[in-house]
């Protein structure tokens, strides 16, 4: 099993259980809604498995941004893009599998092409009646935009603030061009009413547990992909990058390339998680695209702690949770919630919680080192032993004796 070349290779124990926490779930969370009678209180509902499984989601697109801006200094707005990208994917082979089964009955044309008079599929749909295309293209399509993208900007040294904002610019574009009736993606109402995905019931408790595990076991994945980037000697050049890059390049390295791989790594894997998080939602719209998405994602792994790995997977979970709670409990306040969480961490928090966590570790490992967490035991000089420079220590409940 992976945990266990995992401990095998000396890993860090954070990841292995992870990895291990996320596989368990992976079996726990179907077992309990699918097995146990929904009278009894360990039944998990239908409602929360969605509900978890695009909270998993969420954090692979976490940890998607932590392996660009934590580990490579590359603050990117724009990751919702690429989310939203592989979300459109999926959704195009779910809007396909409905066929005649959609309120115009149409066998090739989804509803939206039949309402707005459509003759004929647009070239760009086709494939996408295939499982294994749609697959495909969840990984090309972010891919091929974040290396296009990525090549023109790391070539031309757009770093900082800029970059940032010109990754933002992406998405906003998007944002505009999907709400675009005429683009053949469902302008503003998006891909919704889907039926089936691999011939199961999309609505079905079975599929969506099933969704749930896949989820669990692709965020299990990502974390395993990006430790071994991390841990390898790509991993030190690209930590190299973000600290240094002008010595970096100086010692003859091309940085451009190495942030270059990073991004679309990143990228795919972004597209990875909107394509789970799609049929579990139930609809893929432009408002995907949205900027703040993309600020949100950043919250995310801030809250966590970015360059941890585990740090973003955490923001993510316990954002999004927040996020539940106050949309029902203050649904008028909940973005000031959000806000104020983000501005406390940032103030009190630097580091996230991981990084706290990590940086409290730190120093007491290093008050043991210098033995001053553990109080010295009290030391006994008797007066026959001072004199001979020599003394005794009591045990605990004995009286001291007398060195000899």
């Amino acid at each position: 099993m992976i945990t266990g070349k995992l401990f095998a290779a000396g890993a860090d124990r954070r990841i292995a259980i992870t990895i291990t926490i996320l596989l368990a779930i992976a079996i726990i969370v179907p077992v309990l809604n699918l097995a146990v009678p929904q009278n009894s209180a360990l039944h998990i509902p239908p409602y929360a498995v969605a509900l978890f499984g695009k909270y998993l989601c969420y954090a692979m697109l976490a940890l998607a941004l932590d392996l660009v801006w934590g580990y490579c200094g590359i603050l990117s707005l724009g990751h919702a893009a690429f989310f939203a990208l592989g979300g459109y994917a999926m959704g195009m082979y779910l809007m396909r599998q409905i066929g005649d089964r959609g309120v115009y009955a149409n066998p090739v044309l989804p509803d939206f092409m039949v309402f707005l008079n459509w003759k004929e599929l647009p070239w760009f749909w086709y494939g996408f009646d295939q499982f294994w295309f749609a697959a495909l293209m969840v990984m090309v399509v972010p891919g091929l935009l974040a290396f296009g993208f990525g090549w023109l900007a790391f070539r031309s040294r757009v770093t900082g603030v800029y970059l940032s904002i010109i990754t933002q610019a992406l998405t906003y574009a998007l944002l505009l061009a999907f709400f675009r009736n005429d683009m053949g993606f469902g302008g503003n109402n998006g891909l919704t009413d889907f039926k089936d995905i691999l011939g199961f019931n999309v609505q079905a408790d079975a599929t969506r547990s099933a969704l749930f595990s896949a989820s669990a076991i692709a965020l299990a994945l990502a974390v395993y992909v990006t430790w071994r980037i991390i841990g390898s000697k790509y991993g030190k050049l690209l930590m190299a990058v973000r600290d240094a890059e002008s010595r970096t390049r100086f010692l003859g390295w091309r940085a451009e390339n190495v942030k270059l791989f990073a991004f679309t790594v990143s990228a795919v894997m972004a597209g990875i998680a909107g394509a789970l998080y799609v049929p579990q939602v139930g609809i893929i719209n432009p408002g995907e695209f949205e900027p703040a998405n993309s600020i949100e994602v950043v919250v995310w792994a801030a809250v966590g702690g970015r360059a941890t790995i585990v740090g973003p997977i955490i923001g993510a979970i316990l954002v999004n949770t927040g996020k539940s709670y106050f949309t029902g409990a203050l649904p008028d306040y909940w973005l000031f919630a959000l806000g104020g969480l983000f501005i406390a961490v940032t103030l009190f928090l630097p580091q996230g919680i991981v990084g706290m966590w990590d940086a409290w570790r730190a120093r007491r490992r290093e008050r043991l080192a210098a033995g001053e967490v553990v109080a010295p035991q009290e030391v006994v000089v008797r007066p026959e032993t001072a004199a001979a420079g020599k003394w005794s220590e009591p045990d605990s409940g004995a009286e001291p004796q007398p060195a000899e």
